[in-house]
C-alpha cells in the first residue's frame, strides 16, 4: 500500500476545523481539498467521523522492571493496545543501571521494541546517576539519536531518587542541545518515613499507598523542581501532576513567565481516594505514584487543562495484574510492596472525551491536550500531531457518537482488570491510520508486529 485517500471528512485540528478530503502517499500527506477524486490504493469514507491527528502518548512504561517484577504489557501488546485507543506514537522510558552510562539502556530499551512495536514510539532515558560519562551521553543521545528528554526522580530513595545537586547539573545539562528534564516530583524522604511509621503501626492495606504520598509532598517536590529548574535558567516538565496542591505550584510559575509545563492522567480526572476503600485487596489496581487523590482535585485539573496551566495529557500506563502472584499480590501484606501502577494507554482518549462531552474542554483542547501539544513539547512536530502537508498519515477517524463499554474482558491490554470496568463511555476512534496504513478498522487490528519505527525527536524548548 502507498496511497490512501480520506474522503467526506470533518477534519479537527488544535485550531481549525473544516470540512475536506487528505491524500497520503508513502505515509505522508500530500494533498487536501475539497472534492478530491484521485486514485489511490485505499479509500475511506469517513462520513459522519470528525479526522484527526492520531494520539501521541508521552508517558508510557513497557515491559518495564519494577519491585521485582515487570510491567504486564510489551511492546507488541501495549502498542496494539494502543493503537485501538487511536494512539499512533508513543514515547516510553528507558532506564540507567547504576554505574553505567545512558546508551546501555537506550540501547536495551530499543531492542525492547524493535520488531515488536506496530505504532511509532521515541524515549525518554531516565537519569538515576549523573556520571561524567552520563552526562556526556545526554548530550551526544541529544545531538547524534534524537532522545531530546531525560527523567529524573525526586521520590523512591535507593532506587530512582537523585539529590538537588544532580537535579540541578542535569537542568544545567539541558540548557546547550535544547533537551529537557522530566521530573517526578514527589518529596521522597518524606514519603519513606510516612510510609516506614505506617507499617510499624501494622497499617498494611493498600489506602494506605495514598495516606502517606500526601498532596503537600507532591506541592514541596514541584515548587522545589520549578525553582531548581529557574536557577539554571531552562525548562522544566512535571510528569503524572496529581492535585490541586502541585498545580498551583506550576500555575504561579507560568503566571511569572517561566517556561514550567505539566501533563496529568485520566485516572487524575475520573478516578479518587475512595477507590482505595473498595473492599480487601481491590485497592491494589488503583496503587499509583502519585496516588488518586480526592474527588474534589478533579474540577482544579479540568480547569487547568483548559485554561493551558496543564499542556498534556498522558497515560503513565504500567500495568500489573491483580490476580498474578508475581505481580499486585507481591504487596497483599504490605502495601509499599505493591508494584505502582496502572493501565490507560488503551482508555486515554476515550476518557479524555469524556470531557469534550461534559463542557469542560472543547474539540480542538481535546485534540491539542491528546497530540499536538505532546509533538510540541518533545520535537516531534510537525511531522506527529497536526494534519498538515509534510506531516505523517496518522490519522484517527473519530465517531464522536460511538458507545462503549469499558472491560477487561474486551480491552486489548495484557492485563486482568481495568480501572474502569463497567464504565459506559461515548465515543471512539473507528479507523486508525499510522502513515497511511490502516492498522484498527472498526475494532479489528490490522497492523503488522514490528511495523513500528523508531523516531529521532528535535531539541528545542516550545512556548506553551
Amino acid at each position: 500500500m502507498t496511497t490512501t485517500l480520506i474522503k467526506n471528512g470533518t477534519i479537527v485540528t488544535a485550531s481549525d476545523r473544516y470540512d475536506a478530503d487528505i491524500y497520503i502517499d508513502k505515509g505522508v500527506i500530500t494533498m487536501i481539498g475539497k472534492g478530491m477524486n484521485i486514485p489511490a490504493d485505499t479509500v475511506l469514507d469517513a462520513s459522519g467521523k470528525l479526522v484527526m491527528p492520531g494520539g501521541i502518548d508521552v508517558h508510557t512504561h513497557l515491559d518495564m522492571p519494577f519491585g521485582g517484577t515487570t510491567s504486564a504489557d510489551d511492546f507488541e501488546t501495549g502498542t496494539i493496545a494502543a493503537a485501538h485507543g487511536g494512539t499512533t506514537t508513543l514515547i516510553d522510558f528507558a532506564i540507567q543501571n547504576f554505574g553505567e552510562g545512558l546508551y546501555p539502556a537506550f540501547d536495551g530499551w530499543m531492542k525492547r521494541a524493535e520488531g515488536k512495536a506496530s505504532i511509532d514510539y521515541a524515549f525518554h532515558v531516565i537519569v538515576r546517576e549523573l556520571s561524567d560519562q552520563a552526562a556526556h551521553d545526554m548530550d551526544k543521545l541529544t545531538r547524534n539519536d534524537g532522545v531530546t528528554s531525560f527523567k529524573l526522580f525526586m521520590a523512591y530513595p535507593g532506587v530512582f531518587q537523585v539529590d538537588d545537586a544532580t537535579i540541578f547539573k542535569a537542568l544545567r545539562r539541558t540548557r546547550e542541545t535544547g533537551s529537557m528534564i522530566c521530573m517526578h516530583a514527589e518529596n521522597g524522604g518524606v514519603i519513606d518515613t510516612l510510609v516506614k511509621e505506617a507499617l510499624m503501626k501494622g497499617q498494611t492495606a493498600p489506602k494506605y499507598h495514598a495516606l502517606t504520598r500526601p498532596t503537600r509532598a507532591e506541592a514541596e517536590a514541584t515548587g522545589r523542581a520549578i525553582a531548581l529548574s529557574e536557577m539554571a535558567g531552562v525548562p522544566i516538565y512535571i510528569v503524572h501532576l496529581s492535585c490541586s496542591d502541585a498545580l498551583e505550584k506550576v500555575k504561579q510559575a507560568r503566571d511569572m513567565g517561566l517556561p514550567a509545563y505539566a501533563e496529568t492522567c485520566p485516572q487524575y480526572l475520573f478516578l479518587s481516594y475512595d477507590d482505595y476503600e473498595r473492599p480487601g485487596f481491590e485497592g491494589a489496581g488503583y496503587v499509583m505514584s502519585p496516588p488518586l487523590r480526592e474527588k474534589w482535585n478533579q474540577g482544579a485539573l479540568w480547569k487547568g487543562l483548559a485554561q493551558n496551566d496543564l499542556q498534556v495529557v498522558s497515560t503513565d500506563h504500567c500495568p500489573f495484574c491483580m490476580k498474578e502472584e508475581s505481580q499486585k499480590l507481591l504487596g497483599k501484606d504490605d502495601f509499599s510492596k505493591i508494584p505502582n501502577g496502572a493501565p490507560g494507554i488503551e482508555t486515554r482518549l476515550y476518557m479524555l472525551w469524556e470531557g469534550v462531552r461534559k463542557g469542560f474542554i472543547d474539540q480542538h483542547r481535546f485534540v491539542q491536550l491528546m497530540s499536538t501539544s505532546p509533538a510540541k513539547m518533545f520535537g516531534l512536530f510537525p511531522k506527529k500531531g497536526t494534519i498538515a502537508v509534510g506531516s505523517d498519515g496518522d490519522i484517527i477517524l473519530w465517531d464522536p457518537e460511538k458507545e462503549h463499554t469499558i472491560s477487561a474482558a474486551t480491552h486489548h491490554m495484557r492485563v486482568d482488570y481495568n480501572p474502569y470496568e463497567g464504565r459506559v463511555v461515548t465515543g471512539a476512534a473507528a479507523v486508525v491510520l499510522s502513515r497511511g496504513e490502516v492498522i484498527v478498522d472498526h475494532g479489528v487490528f490490522k497492523g503488522a508486529k514490528g511495523r513500528g519505527q523508531y523516531i529521532k525527536r528535535q531539541p528545542g524548548h516550545p512556548r506553551l
